[in-house]
């Protein structure tokens, strides 16, 4: 796949050294020169990064915006980004980051899919490229599942130095802990047996609607 991403901030960055390490292409789409000039140092594959602002289609254009497969906007504020990309150049997939959750309407009016959390984000595009697809984000972010990010509160029944692993945490039926973002880091790793979390993570939940508010009152502190 070709990947347009607007924002080389650290999820921005993160995306493009997962996706590259798939061996996709990547082409990434940064306003700040020094940022710029980082990422054209430090990513390792077959990429291209582009000093320039993302809303601007000659930008766009210039990252080689007419033959991306997916378009995805990093920064928050992207609405104008995934227009552009989606109705002038028509890439066959925008996927946005939104700050606020009550945008999120707006931009599926558009046909835009978005995702809420800062750190949800970079799992589900390490997803689809392990896939080779980007169908994840569209099921994950309609029906009746969904994706929450939860804070782990400091711990009564555990020790808070020692942490508790993923595999004992008693999640309710029909729902997961799929990633981990540790406290004060934006990267993600996915969950697994071993994975263990510390008051202050953000634990990234994928739940059937119908068990959210279970999912909640487990990790009330």
């Amino acid at each position: 796949m070709y990947i347009v991403i607007a924002g080389g901030g650290k999820i921005g960055e993160y995306l493009a050294s997962v996706l590259l390490s798939s061996g996709n292409d990547v082409a990434v789409i940064e306003e700040n020169l020094a940022t710029a000039d980082r990422l054209s140092v430090a990513l390792q594959g077959r990429y291209l990064v582009i000093h320039g602002d993302g809303c601007d289609s000659k930008y766009q254009e210039d990252a080689g915006i007419r033959r991306a497969d997916v378009f995805v906007a990093t920064t928050g504020q992207d609405d104008v980004s995934c227009e552009i990309a989606q109705r002038v150049f028509n890439v066959p997939r925008c996927i946005a980051r939104v700050n606020s959750p009550k945008n999120l309407r707006i931009f599926k009016e558009v046909g835009i899919e978005c995702v809420s959390s800062t750190t949800l984000i970079a799992n589900l595009i390490e997803e689809e490229t392990l896939l080779g697809s980007v169908s994840v984000a569209s099921s994950l972010t309609h029906g009746n599942v969904t994706l929450t990010e939860i804070v782990v509160p400091r711990m009564r029944h555990h020790s808070n130095e020692a942490g508790i692993l993923v595999s004992s945490v008693p999640m309710p039926e029909n729902s997961l802990i799929a990633a981990v973002s540790p406290k004060d880091d934006d990267n993600v790793e996915v969950a697994s047996e071993e994975t263990v979390l510390y008051p202050g993570d953000k634990a990234i939940v994928v739940a059937d609607n119908e068990v959210l508010d279970e999912v909640r009152a487990l990790f009330k502190g």
